[in-house]
């Protein structure tokens, strides 16, 4: 008897199941806005940087300073989260982003001081949530089976990835046909109505955890315990890659005339990673959590390498869809890791403070491809990716394997907010 053919319908009833949660297509929503920036604040801090300039360098520097910021300011609005609740902690972060956003591009544009610029860039990055661990908080609270919630955390990687395949292509236009700002400010206001529309949403908020009593420090530790930090660790090194990416896809594209087509070896690029990333939500792999951690990062490592190949726009982009291919898998077994082995009360802040890593790694990332353009020629400079990529392999599965040696003798730490494994 021969089986029924599967339809598209039956595949994705995964998906289907999860937004059956009220209120989780308005939030998943509204998330999707609030994070534009994170596709378009990088790049177009480059372009609009080394338009004005024509320093791919300092531009990596700035845009760098915004991401390192961003790197020790989200975390501690994500605290502010989990004591205080989304609605009021993201209005006001909203309101500073934009004022403080609109003053960087001010600076730049009206050439103000150079130390303004990294000043402004350092108090934006600072002021801006991390509006993905908000949204996945949300998803952790509403669902709960693990499987479920490894669906929800695919599908905010895919939102993640169709936001950085629309995302760059349309800064590197706007700054081309309209102004070298316009992208920045774009993304800027798009994340605003975003983070706005979802601090009103108080119906799918998270509960409130109040200030643990004084002399008393769990959350904190949970936030920060071994899990956390290896998965932190990694990514750094992953976001390395990020931000590499961004400024030697800009200076390659530039060398070879067409500056135009950045943004699309860079939407390649993310376009593996959302591929990858449905299909990832829809997968039941065996193995634990650490293992899948391990086993992606190391896949993530070795697709990277591919970059040492190119030598041309077309290559570029074939390579960019391949390498991607390895993204989303990579970040959502983190992602997955981390929330089910940290408490509910620290979960918003433990999910900002593994992006936090990855954003912190762009800071070094796209500064050292910054000098590497300048230096040796765009087209060397995709080394500075690919090592980035390789190291984070080898810390993940390092960090993977002391944790599971450490777990042998007991892990101090709850497996998530009732003690349950994955």
């Amino acid at each position: 008897m021969s089986r029924p053919a599967l339809s598209p319908r039956t595949v994705l009833a995964p998906y289907g199941r999860i937004f059956g949660v009220p209120g989780a297509a308005r939030f998943s929503l509204a998330g999707w806005l609030g994070r534009v920036p994170a596709a378009t604040t990088g790049l177009g801090t480059v372009l609009m940087v080394s338009g004005q300039t024509g320093s791919y360098a300092l531009a990596g520097a700035v845009s760098g300073t915004f991401a390192l910021a961003y790197s020790v300011g989200s975390p501690q609005w994500a605290r502010a989260v989990d004591r205080r609740g989304q609605g009021p902690v993201l209005r006001r972060s909203m309101v500073a982003f934009l004022l403080l956003g609109v003053g960087f591009v001010a600076a730049v544009v009206l050439s103000a001081p150079v130390w303004s610029w990294f000043a402004l860039a350092a108090l934006t990055g600072a002021s801006t949530p991390n509006i993905g661990s908000l949204v996945r908080s949300r998803w952790a609270e509403s669902l709960g089976e693990q499987g479920q919630r490894q669906t929800a955390f695919a599908f905010e990687s895919v939102v993640d990835e169709v936001v950085f395949v629309v995302g760059p292509p349309v800064v590197t236009l706007l700054a081309a046909l309209v102004s070298p700002p316009a992208g920045f400010l774009t993304g800027l206001a798009t994340g605003v109505i975003g983070g706005t529309w979802l601090a009103r949403q108080v119906a799918t908020e998270p509960p409130v955890h109040p200030r643990e009593p004084a002399g008393r420090h769990p959350r904190r530790w949970a936030a920060l315990s071994p899990t956390v930090l290896v998965v932190k660790v990694a990514s750094l090194a992953v976001g390395g890659v990020f931000g590499a990416m961004d400024v030697v896809v800009v200076g390659f594209a530039r060398a070879e005339g067409q500056p135009a087509l950045a943004g699309v070896a860079l939407a390649a690029y993310a376009a593996g990673s959302l591929v990858a990333g449905l299909v990832y939500g829809l997968a039941r792999l065996p193995g634990t959590l650490e293992v899948r951690f391990a086993g992606c990062s190391l896949l993530f490592g070795v697709a990277a390498q591919l970059l040492l190949a190119v030598g041309s726009l077309p290559v570029l982009v074939a390579v960019a869809f391949v390498a991607g291919l390895s993204i989303a898998p990579t970040l959502v077994s983190g992602m997955s890791l981390v929330e089910a082995r940290v408490p509910r009360s620290a979960l918003t802040e433990s999910l900002s403070w593994t992006t936090a890593g990855l954003t912190a790694g762009v800071t070094a990332g796209a500064a050292l491809a910054g000098l590497a353009v300048d230096g040796w020629g765009a087209r060397a400079a995709f080394v500075v990716p690919a090592v980035a990529a390789a190291l984070s392999a080898v810390l993940a599965v390092s960090g993977v394997a002391l944790l599971r040696r450490g777990n042998a003798v007991g892990d101090p730490l709850p497996a998530g907010p009732a003690g349950r494994e994955s």
